[in-house]
């Protein structure tokens, strides 16, 4: 696993690719208007050889702008946090859940064609929440948490409560998110460790914990010895403080040269 430093850093494709998604379901849908077709065949068919066809082809395919555009704004907020906070595995956490929520769908679906984005929004839904919680790391958890606030209604649509709706894809991918978040349980960044957690440490040795006395009564530390080349002489500072913890200031310091 990788350092936390080095895990949560930004790149081209936390931007490109979640555009290029989106891109991508847009032109298709113009392609249909432009052209005069209907790719609603391309779609899943529960309990079909052709119906297979869908389960890569469906996500790219919508009923209409109304479909389209609210499958446009989760897409790019969802795919654009899988790509920053889960870059070395988003392309297959991405394959993964594509395949399973459509294969799920063919499974359990009602004999119809099953088109549009929305299984793999719910499966990045389940997998961003389950991920974080499973980890247990403060960010991802906080993004768990995030991803509940805006999208954990979208919960009510796994239930039969449109006959237009896909509730079975909505569900497959649900189910298929939850269990790509189980399978990549592992990969997780390593939180920082500071010096106190170390198995290692040892107060005594701790810059900080060194500018406490015995009472834990702070005090600063003197500064290093300075060294001036040209004379090979040291100069040394000393500073001291009075009972009543005020620095003797002025006149009072001296310095001493060897």
């Amino acid at each position: 696993m990788e350092s936390e430093s080095s895990y949560f850093k930004f790149y081209n494709g936390v931007v490109g690719y979640p555009l290029l998604f989106v891109l991508i379901i847009w032109f298709v849908f113009w392609i249909e208007i432009k052209f005069g077709l209907d790719f609603t065949r391309w779609g899943v068919r529960p309990r079909t050889g052709m119906g297979l066809r869908g389960v890569l082809f469906s996500p790219f395919i919508h009923s209409g702008i109304k479909h389209l555009w609210h499958n446009t704004t989760p897409l790019l907020v969802l795919s654009t946090a899988l790509f920053y906070f889960y870059r070395n595995i988003s392309w297959k956490v991405l394959l993964w859940i594509t395949i399973l929520s459509g294969l799920g769908t063919w499974l359990i679906g009602r004999t119809s064609y099953h088109i549009g984005m929305s299984g793999v929004i719910y499966a990045l839904v389940s997998f961003l929440f389950f991920k974080g919680i499973i980890a247990k790391h403060y960010r991802l958890v906080a993004l768990s948490l995030v991803v509940v606030f805006l999208y954990g209604s979208l919960i009510w649509g796994t239930m039969p409560t449109s006959e237009n709706i896909s509730w079975e894809g909505h569900l497959s991918g649900f189910i298929a998110g939850a269990f790509i978040a189980l399978r990549f349980r592992e990969s997780v960044p390593n939180p920082i460790k500071y010096a106190w957690e170390q198995p290692d440490y040892k107060e005594e040795d701790d810059p900080f914990m060194r500018q406490f006395d015995e009472d834990g009564n702070f005090f600063e530390l003197p500064p290093e010895p300075t060294v001036n080349t040209e004379a090979d002489t040291y100069t040394i500072v000393y500073h001291y403080i009075t009972q009543d913890d005020e620095k003797i200031k002025g006149d009072n310091a001296y310095k001493d040269e060897l």
